[in-house]
């Protein structure tokens, strides 16, 4: 784990390509899985070939974390730009209301756009700031009274593991915090850099209830069998092409009976199916593009020609390819108005 690597799976050009700074916001007697958690999926990320720049931001130079571990060399609270991420870990429950917040800091990211995310308890720092009130978010189950009491307006979930309300996100509790930052480094930077990132962690890829549908790159991935993970890795890297059963095989280091019964005991799916969704994740990346013909999308996807590619889209996607590129263009038209 942490060592830079080169990342082999393409289609992340559609998302941001720029450096975020995410300022994790230290508090005292902050929980070190809280904090650790995100960092550390942020951190591997940036392995991956994603770009964030981390930094510790505190009110003081040092606190003492909930579980006694002194954490000093804090830098100060700086100017946020509308670009960065602000992270807040949660801390003591028990401690809350000595809680030291710094509110016109945390408002004037909020009011400038910043991504604003909490862990846990920490939904209870934006509470104090006045941020939560008139929003949806969550916090972890035990707190869940509690955080209405403070933000009476606010509309506090129960049983999710992340709320987002336009530009403040809140999460469950612990892990969670993880799936809130697998789901943002999705967000910015694509899903296959964040099934990356799941597997060098060995966590399950999960959503919120209000997530959108999950890409087949972040799909049958809960398992943990590696020769599995080599076979979608192949075919993900080479959508062009049409590995034979025997191929496939080859790179499982498997027999193609046992790959074949494996595999669908691992994901869940069949070898053909995984393929053809793959396929088709990648026919909607270029759909969009006007200058690509349908058959040259359905070369570079490994469809036999465009007749199987409209056939398999219609399918599976219930719309048409011809309405999909139609719309594309009217919304890249409305956005340059």
């Amino acid at each position: 784990m942490g060592q830079r690597r080169q990342n082999p799976l393409h289609g992340n050009e559609n998302y941001q390509s720029r450096r975020r700074r995410v300022r994790v916001l230290v508090a005292d007697q902050v929980h070190l899985l809280d904090l650790g958690g995100p960092v550390q999926a942020i951190y591997e990320a940036n392995c991956y070939g994603a770009d964030y720049e981390l930094s510790y931001v505190s009110s003081t130079s040092s606190v003492r974390s909930a579980q006694g571990l002194e954490l000093s060399d804090l830098q100060g609270l700086p100017e946020v730009d509308p670009d960065d991420w602000i992270l807040v870990p949660g801390t003591d429950s028990g401690r809350l209301d000595t809680l030291d917040v710094p509110v016109d800091w945390l408002r004037d990211a909020v009011e400038r756009g910043a991504r604003v995310c909490s862990v846990c308890s920490g939904a209870f720092t934006l509470a104090k700031a006045g941020i939560l009130e008139g929003r949806e978010c969550t916090t972890h189950w035990q707190m869940i009274d509690r955080l209405r009491q403070w933000s009476p307006s606010a509309d506090v979930h129960e049983n999710r593991l992340f709320v987002k309300d336009e530009n403040v996100i809140t999460s469950a509790g612990v892990a969670s915090g993880i799936d809130m930052a697998l789901h943002l480094i999705s967000t910015d930077w694509g899903p296959k850099i964040a099934a990356q990132v799941a597997r060098e962690l060995v966590v399950y890829i999960r959503r919120s209830g209000d997530a959108v549908q999950q890409s087949i790159y972040l799909e049958h991935r809960s398992h943990i069998h590696p020769a599995i993970h080599r076979v979608q890795d192949y075919i993900i890297e080479h959508p062009e092409l049409r590995p034979t059963i025997d191929e496939l095989a080859d790179v499982a280091a498997l027999s193609p009976r046992h790959l074949t019964r494996l595999f669908r005991e691992s994901t869940g799916t069949t070898l053909k199916a995984f393929g053809h969704r793959v396929k088709l994740q990648v026919a909607q990346n270029l759909a969009e593009n006007p200058d690509l013909t349908i058959e040259s999308i359905a070369r570079k996807c490994g469809f036999q020609d465009g007749r199987q590619l409209r056939r398999l889209w219609r399918s599976h996607l219930g719309s048409t390819l011809r309405d999909t590129r139609i719309e594309a263009r009217r919304s890249a038209g409305r956005a340059a108005r």
